[in-house]
């Protein structure tokens, strides 16, 4: 009986001790903490690169900055096996046994993959697609334009210099098919197959067009707005150099007019073999602000395309070869037709008013009442010869590689964020924007639809349905193709 008071008294005691004293558990210790916070990563796969050499890798949904610099000498790894931490640290083994750090995506564990080379997740969280302007990486989309500091030394690229250099024969190439194509088909089918030539002129205007909003505006834009520039005391300096390159093409156009006028009247008493061997008429003038615009575009798309980062490259290279082609097409559609008489629209009163009068002649009310109709019409059946266009032609056809020339000149040296190449890009770029929406809304749209040039009736403004239908088509199609190339260069 003594034993049960005893044992159950013991028992109360350790109960109420229980109580009044909870059982202390010791404190965690701070290396299995943290051991227990790193992800059971043993490898990470599917590498790939992110701009000019930041390498990531992917395990399950998170993917990894791996902080190795590849280099286009050395073989892409793979994959990184052999993953281990370091406190907090992930670390995994290279293809050589060094311990690598992998880095996850914002610099915290479970961040959001990347969806590829060029898409990944920008500073906010949101999906980011980058491409590469003049050698800057340029990206759109949530988080493409943090607050970070901007980084605006020269990027160290190890180039794939033999490609550019094959590569600019192929752009060559292209370049003088786009624009020497429709020299040669002018002369082969004569009069015959006219839809298809009014087809690609009106195709061309549109890509004038779209060329200088799209492209020139649009980047010209994105140069300026470089933060490597700084903030602009004027916002609306883009805008501002675009109208300085319109009143240019204008002041050009109209002091040249002002020439041919003068010139002229002082050649109406030669022969007509003379006034033949004349190159310099309204007409050519025109063409002349044209080239003038598309030659500095070209000249920079050149440059563009060789300081692009490698996993830009192809791509780029792809996309300028179809605008190449269509620039080509829009500016040999134009020189072709200096001189001939595709454009003869007939009146009522049994004269010929069109490109047969070419060569840039002005009418009878333009000359002035000293000079008649009939004293113009031998010089109205003049133009370029042949040897003359090619000559022409041959400048867009050089340019875009001579620009890809000297890209690779300064490969190792340019620096697309430094702010006077910024500057000077930019103005270049909004410039040629303003002399191509001169030409090609004022002569080419305006002019071949409704107003006329150069003493010539506007072709369509009478034309029949089948020939604006066509027309139409070849303007729109212009106008989106371009757009749409718009989006990779």
């Amino acid at each position: 009986m003594l034993c049960k008071t005893l044992t159950s008294a013991a028992l109360w005691a350790a109960a109420v001790s229980a109580a009044s004293y909870p059982v202390r558990t010791p404190a965690p210790d701070p290396a299995v903490a943290a051991r227990a916070t790193t992800p059971s990563v043993t490898a990470v796969t599917d590498c790939h690169l992110h701009g000019a050499a930041e390498l990531y890798c992917v395990n399950g949904a998170t993917e990894y900055l791996m902080q190795t610099t590849p280099t286009q000498t050395t073989d892409l790894p793979a994959s990184f096996t052999g993953c281990h931490a370091h406190g907090k640290d992930l670390y995994c083994f290279g293809p050589d046994g060094d311990d690598i750090l992998a880095q996850a995506e914002g610099g915290e564990e479970g961040s959001e993959p990347a969806a590829g080379d060029k898409d990944h997740t920008g500073e906010g969280g949101g999906n980011v697609h980058c491409h590469s302007h003049a050698g800057v990486e340029h990206c759109v989309g949530e988080g493409g334009e943090g607050d970070s500091k901007p980084k605006c030394d020269a990027p160290k690229r190890d180039y794939n210099v033999g490609l550019r250099v094959g590569l600019l024969f192929a752009i060559l190439a292209t370049s003088a098919l786009g624009v020497f194509g429709p020299l040669f088909l002018q002369r082969a089918m004569g009069k015959h197959l006219s839809l298809l030539f009014t087809f690609l002129k009106q195709f061309g205007t549109g890509i004038v067009i779209s060329t200088a909003f799209v492209h020139l505006y649009t980047h010209a834009s994105l140069m300026f707005n470089n933060k490597c520039l700084g903030d602009l005391g004027y916002e609306s300096v883009t805008s501002a150099i675009v109208i300085a390159g319109l009143f240019i093409s204008f002041t050009v156009e109209y002091i040249g007019h002002r020439i041919v006028l003068a010139k002229e009247k002082s050649v109406a008493a030669l022969s007509m073999e003379e006034k033949s061997k004349s190159v310099f008429s309204a007409e050519v003038v025109t063409i002349l602000v044209l080239e003038a615009g598309i030659l500095f575009h070209s000249l920079l798309i050149g440059l563009t395309l060789v300081v692009a980062a490698d996993q830009y490259f192809i791509t780029l290279f792809v996309v300028i070869l179809f605008h190449q082609i269509f620039e080509g097409l829009a500016l040999g559609t134009r020189i072709a037709t200096i001189g001939t008489n595709r454009d003869v629209h007939h009146h009522a009163d049994g004269h010929h008013n069109g490109s047969a009068v070419d060569a840039g002649q002005p009418s009878p009310s333009q000359v002035g009442p000293a000079t008649s109709h009939t004293a113009l019409l031998p010089q109205q059946t003049t133009g370029l010869s042949l040897r003359k266009k090619m000559g022409l032609a041959s400048l867009f056809a050089f340019v875009t590689p001579l620009g890809m020339a000297i890209g690779i000149g300064v490969l190792n040296s340019f620096n697309g964020n430094n702010p006077s190449t910024i500057i000077a890009i930019g103005t270049l770029d909004a410039l040629s924007a303003g002399i191509l929406v001169w030409v090609g809304v004022v002569e080419m749209w305006a002019g071949d639809w409704m107003l006329g040039s150069h003493g010539k009736k506007a072709e369509l403004a009478d034309a029949g349905p089948l020939t604006v239908g066509v027309a139409g088509l070849g303007l729109v199609g212009g106008l989106v193709v371009m757009s749409v190339l718009g989006k990779w260069a």
